[in-house]
């Protein structure tokens, strides 16, 4: 079957990006079926005032009906089917519940990870499934490629998760052109079994490349819309009243790493490792160092270089191929290591690191030189060169 015969299904969030993926499927012959997920958004007495003085920064919140509005009216140009999903319950389930379970267990979550993997892809493919249709687009800025792997580079037989033979066809994630705009980090732990069937039509395209591209195809209206960098449930200037209606106060002192209290607090919930604004204390600038948790104290330092740590411990991790691993032998067992490039923010350079597997559940990663703020909560990603390989989540920092 040709490319020209094929169905996919797209990902539309009325933004730019999504609206110029569906662009370029067209033009390439596919025939697309654009579909907007409804998700779930906080609700609160505080939200639902900015929502009446129509402030500027929650666009994300307050702009649902508007987004989908473009969404449809670009499908509609191109001649396209549009449809909206509501899959708000299991994005409050799979979400909204993990970034606060992950909040009051003091760690800092990643939504966009979790999301990407456990909702956003799936309900797309569940839909495509529905409809018999096989391909999934986004507007995501990443690549996809097929390789055929070397068997010699695969995972031990006694850290696999199922007995089935590795096939030597594999897909990999690869960076985008644009590495400023590149989302493989968020991308990290999606199967093997979806890449088949994900198109990303902006991986080859920088992010000024797509805005022209908009303009040049009529699309004027997203030179004017600005994009917003708050998370999809609940904007960031929101963000203290969200964690003080779901997971309230509960107030302790803070320390310095001598132990001489310097103020109080109102929860470790609402701090992070690293994290410099919010502290309120004269003399400063004071840095987030830890948490102690047992006694609610929160540690802070003037010391920056303290916040920097090789050594993390991961559980889960995910490789999106199972052939990357390399063995060396030492005395007593044999030790399966990787050299890798990784980073633990999204908008961060990837630095040189080793990855260790110690089971089919834990591994570490040490790096090369000590990284700042390394938080339990949020996620490593590893490289080999432009290949994203995959992403573990960060349970202490040694």
């Amino acid at each position: 079957m040709s490319i020209h015969s094929k169905k996919i299904v797209v990902g539309m969030s009325g933004g730019v990006d999504s609206s110029m993926a569906l662009v370029l499927l067209k033009e390439q012959g596919w025939q697309p079926i654009g579909i907007s997920l409804k998700y779930a958004t906080w609700k609160s007495q505080c939200l639902n005032q900015c929502l009446k003085n129509k402030s500027q920064n929650i666009e994300n919140i307050c702009c649902d009906t508007e987004s989908f509005k473009i969404a449809q009216d670009v499908c509609k140009k191109l001649n396209v089917p549009y449809y909206i999903v509501d899959v708000s319950k299991n994005f409050q389930e799979k979400v909204i519940n993990y970034f606060v379970s992950e909040l009051k267990n003091f760690k800092t979550p990643n939504p966009c990870v979790i999301c990407n993997r456990y909702l956003k892809f799936q309900k797309l493919f569940e839909f495509a499934k529905k409809h018999k249709i096989k391909y999934v687009a986004t507007g995501h800025y990443a690549r996809i490629r097929r390789k055929i792997l070397n068997s010699k580079l695969q995972i031990p037989n006694k850290f696999k998760k199922t007995k089935n033979k590795i096939q030597n066809i594999k897909y990999e994630l690869l960076t985008a052109k644009d590495k400023k705009k590149d989302q493989t980090y968020s991308l990290s732990f999606l199967p093997q079994k979806w890449l088949k069937y994900i198109v990303f039509p902006l991986g080859d395209y920088t992010k000024t490349e797509v805005y022209k591209m908009a303009e040049q195809k009529g699309f004027k209206i997203f030179l004017k819309k600005k994009q917003s960098q708050d998370f999809c449930f609940v904007p960031n200037k929101l963000m203290k009243d969200f964690l003080k209606q779901e997971i309230g106060e509960k107030h302790g002192l803070i320390k310095d790493t001598e132990g001489k209290i310097l103020g109080k607090h109102q929860g470790l919930h609402f701090y992070t490792i690293g994290q410099r604004k919010g502290i309120k204390l004269s003399g400063g600038p004071y840095f987030v160092m830890k948490m102690d948790i047992p006694n609610n104290i929160l540690i802070v330092t003037k010391d920056e270089k303290k916040l920097y740590r090789k050594e993390i411990s991961l559980s889960p991790f995910h490789f999106i191929s199972n052939q990357f691993y390399e063995s060396k032998h030492s005395k007593t067992r044999k030790i399966y290591k990787l050299r890798v490039k990784a980073k633990i923010r999204y908008r961060q350079s990837s630095d040189s690191a080793i990855f260790i597997l110690l089971s089919s559940k834990k591994a570490k990663i040490i790096f090369n030189k000590p990284q700042r703020a390394i938080t339990p909560g949020q996620f490593v990603v590893f490289y080999k060169r432009n290949v994203c390989l995959g992403g573990g989540k960060i349970i202490n920092n040694n």
